[in-house]
Formats: structure tokens, sequence, C-alpha cells
């Protein structure tokens, strides 16, 4: 089942932005992002939504998300999918995170402290991929672990221009990929191979 517009956005308009902020908390609620410490942001909330509807989750969606980040995010993802999967290279990030998901209940998160890169191989193939971390290309290894008829929303780009893309892969294997709108993330570090 494919969870409508509304659905999203109900749950998302009551999801307190406050418990994924250690500073900035008072400004939880304005629509601009935050430093979280890092070098890395917490991404204002009408971005969130929009990339999250982009993927059209459904209720057995196997979510890969690359940048846990503040967890943020993933909480919606969680929400609205069967599991995510989600790869921080980051260690305070990726603890802090995992703390706060877990304090909030949710269950169906995997935790993975790496380089987001690469995906995680293990538990491909993945029904929708979020990245919330500029690449300059799309990276091979995040394209080759997305399911046929899957979904992957992402920023493309350098650091000064950036675009959100969203890329398709159906049942023969061949990619598509749509602009979606310019953004600005903070750059995904990118390992070899």
């Amino acid at each position: 089942m494919m969870y409508s517009k509304d659905e999203i956005t109900s749950f998302f308009r009551n999801l307190d932005r406050s418990i994924y902020m250690d500073e900035h908390k008072d400004d939880a609620n304005m629509d601009m992002p935050f430093s979280i410490g890092h070098g890395q942001t917490i991404s204002q909330p009408s971005l969130v939504l929009n990339m999250t509807l982009h993927l059209k989750l459904e209720d057995d969606s196997k979510v890969l998300e690359i940048g846990t980040g503040s967890g943020f995010q993933t909480a919606l993802l969680a929400k609205f999918s069967e599991d995510v999967y989600t790869v921080e290279r980051i260690e305070p990030l990726h603890q802090q995170a995992k703390e706060r998901l877990h304090a909030e209940g949710y269950t169906n998160v995997h935790f993975h402290l790496g380089d987001g890169s690469r995906g995680w191989e293990a538990h491909a193939p993945y029904d929708r991929i979020m990245v919330t971390a500029a690449a300059s290309e799309i990276p091979d290894a995040l394209t080759r672990q997305l399911a046929p008829r899957g979904r992957m929303v992402i920023p493309v780009g350098d650091t000064f221009s950036q675009e959100l893309r969203l890329i398709e892969k159906d049942d023969a294997g061949n990619i598509s990929s749509t602009f979606l709108e310019h953004v600005r993330f903070v750059r995904l570090e990118e390992g070899g191979g």
C-alpha cells in the first residue's frame, strides 16, 4: 500500500524536530537548516518532507538512507516503511541518532557506521534510497543497490551548485533521472571502490 501525501504530511507536521537538535531548539519550527555539529546540518522541514514525498513510500518499502545525521529524516522514513537501513560516517552523530530513535520507539531502523557512498551492500537491494548529502555524481554502488522499480532521491553537484534528482530503475534495470529542484547540501564524502 502506498502512503498518501496527506498521511505523510499530517504525521510530519506533528513530528517534533527539537528532539533531533541540541542547539537552536527554540527555533525548531523555523523552515531553515541548522548546524548539528561536525560540519553537518539538519535540513529545513519543507525540504525533508518534499524529498520524502518523492520516494512514494509503501508499507513494505525497504529503505536505504545515506546520512543519518540527527535522525530527523530517519524518523519520517521509519514511520512509512517496513525497514530503514541508515548509514552515517561520523561516529558521534551515528551514536546520538541511534539513541534518539530508540528512545522514540523506532524498532525498524538498522544503523551502520561507514562510507555512505558505498551504500550498504549486505542488505541490498532497496526499494527506496534517500541521500542527504550532495554527490559529485551518482555513486554506482547506490544505483546497483536500487531494486527494479526502485526510486532514489539524491542531491548531485558541487559545493555551490546542486540539483535534487529523482533516480528511477525500471524492471529491465534501466536508469532514468529527473530534475526536481535546486538545493544546497553538505558534501557526500565519497570513498574509492
